[in-house]
C-alpha cells in the first residue's frame, strides 16, 4: 500500500484521539490539520508533527496533497464539511452523525453520490472485537434468528457545558442513542419501523430549557417481527456502561462488560472492581480499526464498511424517537427509513 495522505478537521476531543491515531497508523501521514484554535494548531505540529497548518477548513480542502480528510468538528457543521470534502474530491471519513435532518442528510449522500468519493461514518463500535465478533457468530447462525435486542448507553456524566452550546451536537436520543439505533439495525439485520421513546430531564433539570433529557427508554419494532429496547443516560456515577444483548431462537450474544479489568478487590468493606471511566478508554481499539478500515478502503484493499444509507437510517431512528417523546405517541418508519408522521421540522 502507497503513503495515505490524511487532513483532519477539528481538534477537540475526538480530533486529539483520531489524530493520535492517524499519526501512528501505517501507510498514513498526517498531513494537515484544520482547527479554529491557535493552540490546538500548535500543538499538532509539536506533538504530531504535521506540517501543514489551517485555520479554516476551505484552506484545507484546496490543498492538492491532502487526499482524505477525516472530519471532527462541531457535529451541526458535519453535513457542510462533508458537502465541501466531496465537492473537493476527498476521501471522507466523518464522526456521527454526519447531519442532524434528514433533509441534511439526503444533501450530504447526494453530493457523495456525484463526487464519487469514499464516504465512511464513525459508528466505531462495530470495529470493537466484541461486536465484529457477535456479529459473525450472529450470521453464521449461532442464536438463531434474532428476535430482540437490548442496548445499554450510559455515560458517567455530561460530556459538555449544561446550556444550549451542549445541543450542537444534538439530543440525548441523537448524540449518544445513535450508536445503539446503528448497532440494533447491523445486529438484528432488519430495519426498524416504529419508535417509541420515554424520558426527561431527571438529573439535570436545567436541560428542560433547551429541549434536552438526560435518561430515556426507546422501544423498537422490527419489520420483520422482532423488538428492541434501548436504555440511555448521561448519570452513570460508576463508569462509562456500554453493553448489548441479542436474543435469538436458539441462543443469545452478551455484548460488553461495566468491569474494565478481570481484577476484583475483597476486603471487610465488600467488593470492588474498576469500571470503565470514559469512552476513550472502553473503544480505544475500535477507533484505531475504524480508520485502518477506512484507508484500506480508499487505497483499494477492502470493501466499504459502512454504507451512508446505515448513517441516514440511524438518523431517522434518532429523530423518530425525539419525536416520539415530544408527542408522546409511536412514531412509524417505512422500509426505507423515511419518517411517516414527521413533526420535526425537515
Amino acid at each position: 500500500m502507497e503513503e495515505l495522505t490524511v487532513g483532519l478537521i477539528g481538534m477537540g476531543e475526538m480530533g486529539r484521539i483520531h489524530a493520535q491515531n492517524l499519526a501512528t497508523l501505517p501507510h498514513v501521514r498526517l498531513l494537515a490539520v484544520a482547527s479554529r484554535r491557535e493552540d490546538a494548531r500548535s500543538a499538532a505540529a509539536t506533538s504530531l508533527n504535521v506540517s501543514r497548518l489551517y485555520a479554516d477548513y476551505e484552506a484545507l480542502l484546496e490543498d492538492d496533497d491532502v487526499e482524505a480528510v477525516v472530519i471532527a468538528a462541531n457535529t451541526s457543521d458535519h453535513a457542510e464539511l462533508v458537502i465541501a470534502a466531496a465537492q473537493a474530491g476527498k476521501a471522507i471519513f466523518c464522526e456521527k452523525p454526519a447531519a442532524l435532518t434528514l433533509a441534511e442528510m439526503d444533501r450530504v449522500l447526494s453530493a457523495v453520490r456525484a463526487a464519487d468519493v469514499p464516504f465512511q461514518i464513525g459508528f466505531m463500535r462495530r470495529f470493537d472485537p466484541p461486536y465484529a465478533r457477535a456479529k459473525r457468530q450472529i450470521e453464521a447462525g449461532a442464536i438463531g434468528r434474532p428476535v430482540s435486542f437490548l442496548g445499554i448507553s450510559r455515560d458517567p456524566y455530561l460530556p459538555a457545558p449544561e446550556d444550549k452550546s451542549a445541543l450542537a451536537r444534538g439530543n440525548l436520543f441523537l448524540d449518544l442513542g445513535i450508536h445503539d439505533y446503528d448497532l440494533a439495525c447491523w445486529l438484528v439485520g432488519d430495519q426498524v419501523v416504529q419508535v417509541y421513546a420515554v424520558g426527561g430531564a431527571l438529573v439535570y433539570p436545567q436541560l428542560r430549557d433547551f429541549g434536552d433529557l438526560d435518561n430515556a427508554q426507546v422501544t423498537l419494532r422490527f419489520a420483520n417481527g422482532a423488538i428492541g429496547s434501548i436504555n440511555l443516560s448521561r448519570n452513570a456515577r460508576y463508569g462509562y456502561d456500554v453493553r448489548t444483548e441479542v436474543l435469538g431462537s436458539e441462543g443469545a450474544l452478551r455484548i460488553g462488560d461495566v468491569r474494565q479489568t478481570a481484577l476484583d478487590l475483597l476486603t471487610r468493606d465488600g467488593v470492588h472492581y474498576g469500571t470503565y471511566p470514559w469512552y476513550q478508554e472502553r473503544f480505544a481499539a475500535a477507533y484505531r480499526q475504524e480508520l485502518c478500515q477506512f484507508v484500506a478502503w480508499v487505497q483499494g484493499q477492502a470493501e466499504p464498511a459502512i454504507a451512508g444509507e446505515e448513517g441516514r437510517t440511524a438518523l431517522a431512528i434518532a429523530l423518530a424517537a425525539t419525536e416520539s417523546f415530544r408527542t408522546g405517541q409511536p412514531v412509524e418508519l417505512d422500509e426505507g427509513s423515511h419518517i411517516k408522521r414527521h413533526r420535526i421540522a425537515p
